[in-house]
């Protein structure tokens, strides 16, 4: 039974709300349990789960967060390195990780990824993590 950790920004808690929703939903179909850490924004999600990997209880990660467009260029950074770092983790530190950060142009757009009756990007990226783990399984 994999033990995820669900790292999550708060920037957009009801995007993130949903998200959760989603992912937690797949994991208990597939038995699997969790935790749950909250950070500020998807920029501090990669750190967390660096810091997380020395901890051997965890067998993947699933980050889920929100990043819409503004009118500088933030945007391009947060989304770049956060997806940089996460894959950085997941290829040299061999982790299992579901990236569940959704990058938009607006509110609308990212409350349709997230909602559970949609687009449900919960939902994927938990089975995208739970999938990593089987993987990583097979090669052991």
């Amino acid at each position: 039974m994999p033990h995820i950790l669900i790292v999550t920004a708060d920037f957009y808690p009801d995007i993130t709300k949903m998200m959760v929703k989603g992912a937690l939903t797949t994991l208990k179909k597939a038995g699997a349990t969790h935790e749950i850490i909250n950070v500020p924004g998807a920029f501090e999600i990669p750190g967390v789960i660096s810091m997380a990997l020395g901890n051997a209880t965890y067998d993947g990660f699933i980050a889920l967060g929100c990043v819409i467009r503004g009118k500088t260029s933030h945007y391009d950074y947060v989304c770049g390195e956060s997806a940089r770092g996460l894959m950085n983790l997941s290829v040299r530190k061999q982790s299992c990780i579901g990236y569940g950060i959704l990058t938009v142009e607006n509110m609308e757009q990212a409350e349709f990824r997230a909602d559970v009756k949609k687009g449900n990007k919960g939902e994927d990226a938990a089975t995208a993590c739970l999938r990593m783990i089987e993987l990583k399984r097979s090669f052991e």
